[in-house]
């Protein structure tokens, strides 16, 4: 599975890998790129089956094999010891990483996840799976931006929505990868396991997330043995996307907290 690596801004910088939700791609954390760059070596990724990691997914695909790929691929880079940052399903992604590899991963950050899908959620993505079935990929893609932004901040961005669709479009996963990505993702279930994980957790949800309501993210909260929440007052669902200033904020006081911070030698 094809990688990138950034540079590393000094000789032992933290890495931080960043996993993107169902969309799958790693272009998703752009807004993040340059607010990181200058403490942590990053790393993104298109996972399997979509952008430049494209394949046929199998059957009864899940979150277990998305993290058991990830973590082989960072081996093959040389990289064992690694934070997470992971938008929704890339936040179960992550759990699942510290739950099999404990000794690698040294923090995850959570934006906009949750123990197992709540009822709304669901509701949510059976709507859109049915836009999908029934009146194919471009509704699918037309309809995204009602669940990932808030509707001021979607009214006055619609040169870059229209961009957007059209990217969208282009690259489509396929209808089937897509649907055995939102399997596994209606598949998770953790209220069991979250206990066992002794990573160090920050979660980030945004009020407003029309998709996944935020008091999901205070449910996770109460169910992990460390960790903390911070709630955005806006963002909507893509809130590192739409809030940016306040998000990396969030985020670069987040990690600094939570993983050993190594300093740039002075010469």
């Amino acid at each position: 599975m094809k990688l990138r690596v950034g540079e590393a801004p000094f000789p032992g910088a933290p890495v931080v890998v960043m996993i993107s939700g169902l969309g799958g791609l790693g272009g998703y954390w752009l807004s993040q790129h340059s607010a990181l760059a200058r403490a942590y070596q990053t790393v993104v990724y298109d996972q399997r089956g979509t952008g430049e990691n494209a394949d046929t997914l199998p059957e009864g695909y899940s979150l277990t094999d998305m993290a058991q790929e990830l973590h082989q691929a960072l081996l093959v880079h040389g990289v064992r010891r690694y934070a997470v940052v992971g938008h929704a399903l890339g936040g179960l992604v992550g759990l699942e990483l510290a739950l099999a590899f404990p000794e690698a991963v040294s923090a995850l950050v959570i934006v906009n996840g949750w123990l197992t899908p709540s009822a709304w959620t669901r509701r949510c993505f059976d709507t859109r799976e049915h836009l999908l079935l029934d009146s194919g990929p471009a509704a699918w893609v037309a309809a995204q931006p009602l669940f990932l932004y808030p509707p001021q901040w979607a009214q006055e961005n619609q040169p870059r929505l229209e961009a957007e669709e059209a990217l969208h479009n282009a690259h489509f996963q396929g209808t089937e990868n897509l649907l055995r990505r939102l399997w596994a993702l209606k598949s998770a279930d953790y209220r069991d396991a979250a206990a066992r994980i002794t990573t160090p957790v920050q979660l980030i949800c945004a009020r407003d997330d029309l998709l996944v309501p935020y008091t999901c993210s205070q449910a996770l909260h109460d169910a992990l043995p460390v960790s903390r929440l911070d709630i955005m007052a806006t963002g909507g669902h893509a809130c590192n996307v739409t809030a940016p200033a306040v998000f990396n904020s969030l985020l670069l006081a987040g990690l600094a907290t939570l993983t050993p911070q190594p300093h740039k030698e002075t010469v």
